[in-house]
């Protein structure tokens, strides 16, 4: 049992760094890569070719379970998987306004606020009211204060930055980033859609318990995650396909240099899902722990790592220090509330 819990928890934070890291290999691509020719192969590689590569290897009798659960549990799966795809692209558009570390706090706060209260409120209304409902509403308003925080955060830098504008490389790439303010906002937005993975899940419990009837955990798990992200499928990359459309970049998928961008693109692809795969992996070793200890420690240090690669590729360089202060009490309170959003869940009644 104690070593269960160690490879549950090892699972859990390794899981974390890959979640907070796959946004990392499009810092390495070169200015002048348009967004989409990056994302746009990411997106199709993990919502449509791993899982069609995986989903079926691994999991018994993958259509009929499907087949069985009926197209009244998978249209809602589909739907709410399809806005977590929209919530996964402007989460990359985020990277590209704002950076990793302003996007990681502001999506993932967002995400945690959003995917936490309405589950609750579809699936468990009436334990609103309740002593642990309590507990979860106090963990939301904390992350919201978090999500602010950090928000106000991003306008300081971006103040800061401009105010040294006059004196700096006029060609500095930093300096003529868009508007905070609007990068912001996307954050913030990628995030709630990001959230909608939480009741895509809710929704596909049924397709998890047909799964399990003859599979291990973790394959049922893989069959709930598959369907989801074939939602998000139809979303991301279809915007990705009109901007290659709008933005006549499609010849660039075919060009020689095409091959690093791809090998980037398939390394955030292989983190992002091994990011989902080992949270659900390290939750099963965990068992009952895994409401309240292994998801604000895989929350908490996804969103520590996405910041710490924000600062080691210089993305705070120099912003003031206030701002600095701002964002780190942001992620401070990020995790505070993650935590009482935990103790909430796991005074849930089973």
């Amino acid at each position: 049992m104690q070593f269960e819990l160690v490879l549950g928890f090892a699972f859990i934070i390794l899981g974390a760094a890959c979640g907070g890291s796959f946004g990392l290999p499009s810092k390495f691509v070169k200015p002048d890569t348009p967004w989409e020719v990056l994302w746009g192969p990411f997106f199709l590689i993990v919502t449509v070719v791993m899982p069609l590569l995986i989903a079926p290897l691994v999991v018994t009798d993958l259509v009929a379970i499907y087949t069985e659960a009926g197209i009244v549990t998978l249209i809602p799966v589909v739907i709410f998987g399809l806005l977590w795809g929209l919530g996964s692209m402007t989460l990359g558009l985020s990277f590209a306004f704002i950076g990793l570390s302003l996007a990681y706090a502001l999506n993932y706060g967002a995400q945690i606020i959003f995917g936490s209260m309405l589950p609750l409120l579809l699936f468990d209304a009436d334990q609103i009211l309740t002593p642990h409902g309590t507990v979860i509403l106090a963990g939301v308003g904390v992350c919201l204060v978090g999500v602010a925080i950090s928000g106000r955060a991003g306008i300081l830098k971006q103040r800061s930055l401009e105010a040294l504008a006059p004196a700096a490389d006029p060609t500095d790439a930093t300096l003529r980033q868009p508007r905070m303010l609007i990068g912001v906002l996307i954050g913030v937005a990628s995030g709630i859609l990001c959230g909608c993975y939480a009741v895509a899940s809710g929704y596909a419990e049924p397709i998890g318990a047909l799964a399990a009837r003859q599979n291990p955990p973790w394959a049922a798990a893989i069959a709930v995650t598959a369907i989801i992200l074939w939602g998000g499928a139809l979303s991301a990359c279809l915007y990705c396909a009109v901007q290659l459309t709008r933005n006549r970049t499609w010849n660039r998928l075919a060009r020689a240099d095409a091959v690093p961008v791809y090998l980037l693109a398939t390394l955030m692809a292989v983190l992002h899902n091994a990011a989902i795969f080992l949270f659900g992996l390290g939750w099963i070793y965990i068992g009952d722990l895994g409401v309240s200890v292994g998801y604000p420690i895989f929350m908490s240090a996804a969103i520590l790592v996405g910041n710490f690669h924000g600062f080691r590729t210089g993305e705070w360089k120099g912003a003031s220090r206030q701002s600095v202060l701002w964002l780190f009490a942001g992620i401070l309170l990020l995790v505070a509330g993650v935590c009482l959003l935990a103790q909430g869940r796991a005074m849930l009644p089973s």
